[in-house]
């Protein structure tokens, strides 16, 4: 049974060896080696496969993982806070997630959750990708400058919304 093994290798193998003889001769005959059926850096990629190369490659690891979370705002604040508040910029440089909220009492709410969102972020990127939440209220109207009566009106147009 051992002799019949052994045998059985010895085969294999030099069948392996005249294989790969015959292919280098053929490469030679070619020019060189050629893209076949290994797998080399030209071959095409899956698209997620693509994409994490090269965001990797382009180290846009933390900026792709914020981005993530503003898709995800509402699973992790919650609907309520996400209705009113909402994620508008990362700054990688300083670590800064810039959220604007539509009023001031939403602001002021999210600023006393901020440490509390902060280390929930940090749990889901990693340690230290955002270190402060800069909370804005909502943008008041644009003031004019000059004249504070617009022309044939009886008063000034100082009215907010």
């Amino acid at each position: 049974m051992d002799l019949a093994r052994v045998a059985l290798r010895a085969a294999k193998e030099q069948a392996r060896a005249r294989g790969a003889a015959a292919v280098q001769k053929k490469q030679a005959r070619r020019g060189g080696l050629r893209s076949g059926a290994r797998a080399d850096g030209r071959d095409p990629l899956p698209l997620g496969a693509a994409i994490s190369r090269l965001i990797t490659e382009r180290g846009w690891e933390a900026p792709a993982a914020v981005g993530g979370v503003m898709g995800r705002w509402s699973q992790i604040v919650g609907p309520d806070v996400a209705l009113h508040c909402a994620p508008e910029r990362y700054d990688e440089d300083e670590s800064v997630l810039t959220v604007t909220c539509d009023s001031t009492a939403w602001a002021t709410q999210l600023r006393l959750l901020a440490p509390t969102l902060v280390a929930r972020l940090n749990a889901d990127l990693g340690h230290g990708t955002v270190k402060l939440i800069k909370v804005l209220g909502p943008a008041a109207p644009a003031r004019s400058y000059g004249r504070l009566r617009a022309p044939g009106s009886r008063g000034p147009g100082d009215t907010y919304g």
